[in-house]
């Protein structure tokens, strides 16, 4: 009747123990010579978290993986996205920028994120600003590429605009360092003063009641 947490690392080095393994006994390898039972033995130990029926606690299980070639379609990462039910992926390129932690933002993702949030759970404009944080720094992200390629003269306005708020939020959004306690509605506030480097207009994916309550007018 407790709840616990269990990390369990490193994944790649037991799944590359169990191709080993099935070499020995010369089983019939699958992808890139996996056993075809991967997925089962990796579903095995991730399905052990959850809640038990008639008891008070549960286990959380964070299984931490190396990907190799940092090659999200190679048969261990991929195998556990089906499985798990979400990934926090970090990110070479944010750590060499002192951003800690270096999570990438684009492709992580919680399948339960809108199960706990919103009014009631954490606020109401929650959804909204998560929503439209995620589409602004995707956008970010594609100006500044183009941007590496064509130089800034070849963005227009609001890509500049776009590929500035994708600079701040890392730094000021992503970047939190170790020992830092911040709450959701912290958070929540550090966002909408990023937004405000957008032009109002943007904003597509922010009711306009979410808006007129929250967007600070000051910035």
């Amino acid at each position: 009747d407790m709840h616990v947490l269990v990390i369990l690392t490193d994944i790649t080095n037991y799944a590359e123990a169990l191709r080993e393994v099935s070499a020995a006994r010369k089983e019939v390898p699958g992808r890139r010579g996996y056993p075809g039972y991967l997925y089962t033995d990796l579903a095995t130990l991730y399905e052990r978290a959850g809640r038990k029926r008639d008891h008070q606690g549960s286990i959380t299980m964070i299984p931490i993986l190396t990907m190799p070639e940092d090659d999200k379609t190679h048969p261990i990462p991929d195998l556990t996205g089906y499985i798990t039910e979400g990934q926090i992926i970090l990110s070479r390129e944010l750590y060499r920028k002192n951003i800690k932690p270096p999570i990438d933002v684009l492709p992580s993702l919680s399948r339960l994120k809108d199960k706990g949030i919103g009014e009631g759970k954490t606020r109401e404009d929650h959804s909204d600003v998560l929503n439209q944080l995620f589409a602004a720094y995707a956008r970010g992200k594609e100006a500044k590429e183009l941007m590496a390629i064509l130089g800034e003269a070849a963005l227009s306005d609001a890509d500049k605009f776009f590929a500035k708020f994708a600079d701040e939020f890392e730094r000021e959004y992503v970047s939190q360092g170790y020992e830092t306690n911040r709450s959701i509605e912290e958070t929540l506030e550090i966002g909408w003063k990023l937004l405000t480097i957008l032009p109002k207009g943007e904003l597509k994916r922010i009711r306009d009641e979410y808006l007129e309550k929250y967007y600070p007018e000051n910035e």
